[in-house]
């Protein structure tokens, strides 16, 4: 039975947050414990076209979980998603094979194409620097879906489905996900405020005039509880706070017809500009320099740990002289 009719199945950011509650106010910050994988991984043999030739060959698709061993992100994943979620368990282990990278590793692997890199190299050039990073294959080996950091078991259920029952051949992930709710009301009012927040008309364009400073904006909704504790953990966070102060801030609804130009110049609706940049989690945050060029964004879960380090990269100007955040942080590390 398909988790959209099994699992109650609604759009992001509601409905069955209650129950995933715990999953968006842990502590972020690195474990002591190095991760261990589930014995159901695939050994790390580094061989992706085997790994996709042995899926196929069982009738599965192929995932690549990107992660550190001390990521608290991807221990949350382990620990709820594939440890407690027995039902996630099962539904991963029948319809797909996982394949671990670790983005610091020196091992060689070698990718879909033949080609022979380091997975430290691997992980730069699939950017996957918020980890857990999981990238979904097909049978021909044709990637379908991504996930860039931590989601609940709920939105995580909902991208297992859209992967194993081929959803992706007709609808976006986000559309499969909106699809599923069935009241899709939204109130404007419901969405939290924020002092450093810039107010309407939103003219975002740096394409023609660059800005004094990075950008940062804020795709959010109504009746949102991640969004509700972004607002009433992280951003009560003093430094944090003050890391936004210092940047140009907008709020958007997620899914409202506020018209909008967007930092390259292009006019718009926040509805259809969020479809454009294929956001389907709410709180998003996207970072742009002062040219109007997306630096980085935060898509998925994120804590006082990971949002500092976001900050730190973007206020300090350092995607000037390193446009890798994974690179940035492995010299900020050493």
């Amino acid at each position: 039975m398909a988790f959209l009719f099994a699992w109650g199945f609604s759009a992001p950011g509601f409905a069955n947050d209650e129950a995933d509650a715990d999953a968006y106010a842990f502590d972020d910050s690195p474990r002591d414990a190095l991760l261990s994988y589930p014995p159901w991984f695939n050994d790390p043999f580094l061989d992706l076209r085997a790994d996709l030739e042995a899926a196929r060959d069982a009738g599965k698709g192929l995932i690549l979980y990107f992660g550190q061993k001390r990521c608290a992100y991807c221990h949350q994943l382990m620990d709820v998603n594939f440890g407690s979620e027995t039902d996630i368990v099962e539904y991963t282990k029948r319809h797909f094979d996982v394949t671990p990278i670790d983005i610091w590793g020196v091992a060689e692997v070698t990718d879909l194409s033949g080609r022979t890199l380091t997975e430290r190299d691997f992980a730069v050039r699939e950017e996957a620097e918020f980890t857990p990073t999981l990238i979904f294959y097909n049978a021909q080996g044709r990637e379908v879906l991504r996930l860039r950091g931590y989601y609940p078991p709920y939105q995580f259920r909902a991208a297992l489905e859209y992967v194993a029952d081929e959803h992706y051949l007709e609808e976006r992930f986000r559309d499969y996900l909106a699809r599923g709710d069935n009241r899709m009301v939204f109130d404007a009012a419901d969405l939290h405020d924020q002092p450093f927040f810039q107010s309407p008309p939103f003219n975002l364009d740096r394409s023609r005039v660059p800005a004094e400073r990075p950008l940062a904006v804020f795709f959010e909704q109504g009746d949102c509880h991640p969004c509700d504790v972004l607002h009433g953990q992280s951003l009560q966070d003093q430094a944090i706070a003050e890391g936004f102060a210092s940047l140009d801030n907008v709020q958007l609804d997620l899914w409202a017809p506020t018209p909008l130009i967007t930092p390259a110049g292009v006019r718009t609706t926040a509805r259809d500009w969020a479809s454009d940049l294929g956001l389907f989690y709410a709180p998003a945050v996207i970072f742009f320099d002062e040219q109007g060029r997306e630096i980085l964004r935060v898509d998925s879960v994120v804590g006082f740990y990971r949002l500092g380090n976001v900050l730190d990269y973007v206020t300090s100007k350092a995607y000037r002289q390193e446009p890798s955040y994974q690179r940035w942080r492995l010299r900020q590390m050493r």
